[in-house]
């Protein structure tokens, strides 16, 4: 009888309307989408903010401080994903999204601040650090948090589809960003956009980390979460790795891929681009925004192709693809115009082929208790080490080894690392939440 009415209750608990799912799956994705605009802003001006934040007369050891401090906010990821998933397991995921979403406009608020290299000398890198630092720590939330958010509301036959929403507002928030930097590098001269024109995306996100902010206390805590009353870990840090260890560390070997593909298409392309192929700056821009807008385009479709034929798959097929394929698009993209268009678009297509299962796969991996914290620990380590050091070691690769195709063999290696990883995995469609 008692089993009975237990089954009862979760029936009940997890009956949620067709609006509530639809409130939720905007709020996370539109909070993402700002949240991520922030971050994005800071990779499309790099070439900028290394001038202004570094001291003048060598230009690649400016860009690569600049890569530095970018590599070196990762550190708080890890960090991060521990803290955030610590207490988005025992407090709830709701409130873990709202203080995310608070840091990182605060975090990119006052990048937007801080004096030049001219002005301050030595302090304003350190400055810099310390705004990206409070930006990798809550970013390390935000991402597990809203896929989370949305896997334990949606039905398992959408699940991939809806959680691909997550990815893609990630994209839609380095879209705008990029269209942003572009619109700034066309408008504006190289006096102007150095002295005040890059501070406006960075200062735009204290009204757009509002907006977020309203959207989120809208939206309730998930019936997975509520279900937990009972059944909340005492330390869900010691109980994730005591009971879990195998399977994070298949699913850091799973998120190298992410890590290394994300940073290296989507954020660092425009920048090598720029300064390694020797394309105007804002073509640069302009040519990376073909990546992205099919990155965007073939999200869903991956995750409804995900919720049809599995997980598995679809991650196993965009690792071989990398592999095959890292090289042959990299040495497209020197020849310019719709060459480069084209890999671009390739590899953005490709990339969608992991990222739009990837956080569904990795929300289905763990068991509800220690969810938040297993997802946060190993996304967060993964793209510690291999996303946020993807741009500096692609720019390191190509001085040591004088080849400008370097970045595609680190793409290449992170593919084979999360190939194997895979095949030590279970399929995780259909499973319920």
């Amino acid at each position: 009888m008692e089993v009975q009415q237990k089954a009862k209750n979760t029936i009940e608990t997890k009956k949620v309307s067709y609006s509530d799912v639809k409130k939720v799956v905007f709020g996370a994705g539109m909070g993402n989408l700002i949240e991520w605009f922030d971050y994005a802003s800071y990779g499309y001006l790099a070439t900028v903010i290394a001038a202004v934040f570094f001291a003048p007369g060598n230009d690649r050891a400016a860009l690569l401080g600049t890569f530095g401090v970018f590599a070196i906010s990762f550190i708080a990821r890890p960090i991060g994903g521990i803290v955030w998933g610590h207490f988005g397991d025992k407090l709830g995921r709701k409130r873990i999204l709202t203080l995310t979403i608070i840091m990182m406009s605060l975090g990119t608020f006052l990048i937007g601040l801080i004096p030049s290299y001219a002005t301050i000398g030595m302090a304003a890198p350190a400055l810099l650090l310390l705004c990206r630092l409070v930006q990798g720590f809550s970013a390390s939330g935000e991402y597990a948090g809203a896929s989370l958010f949305i896997a334990e509301y949606a039905p398992s036959s959408r699940r991939g589809l809806l959680v691909s929403v997550v990815p893609a507002s990630t994209a839609a928030g380095l879209l705008i960003g990029a269209l942003t930097a572009a619109g700034l590098e066309f408008s504006l001269n190289q006096d102007a956009l150095h002295s005040w024109g890059w501070r406006i995306p960075f200062l735009v996100s204290g009204p757009l980390g509002l907006i977020a902010l309203y959207l989120r206390t809208r939206v309730e805590e998930t019936p997975a979460f509520k279900e937990m009353d009972h059944e909340k870990p005492q330390d869900p840090v010691f109980e994730s790795i005591r009971q879990n260890w195998r399977k994070i560390i298949v699913a850091f070997g799973v998120i190298c891929l992410n890590a290394v593909g994300f940073y290296t298409i989507l954020s660092y392309m425009p920048t090598y681009l720029t300064n390694e192929l020797g394309f105007d700056s804002v073509k640069s821009i302009l040519s990376t925004i073909a990546s992205l807008g099919t990155y965007v385009i073939f999200l869903p479709i991956v995750g409804t192709l995900a919720d049809r034929i599995g997980r598995k798959p679809v991650l196993i097929g965009a690792s071989l693809l990398f592999i095959l394929f890292s090289y042959p698009a990299f040495m497209l993209l020197p020849l310019g115009g719709v060459y480069a268009v084209l890999a671009q678009i390739f590899l953005g297509a490709i990339l969608a082929g992991n990222d739009g299962v990837l956080a569904t796969f990795l929300s289905e991996m763990f068991p509800t208790s220690v969810r938040f914290t297993c997802f946060g620990l190993s996304f967060n380590l993964g793209n510690a080490i291999f996303g946020g050091t993807a741009p500096f070691i692609a720019t390191f690769l190509i001085l040591q080894t004088n080849n400008k195709f370097a970045p595609a063999f680190y793409l290449i290696a992170a593919s084979l690392i999360a190939f194997i990883a895979l095949l030590k995995t279970k399929e995780t469609a259909n499973k319920s939440l």
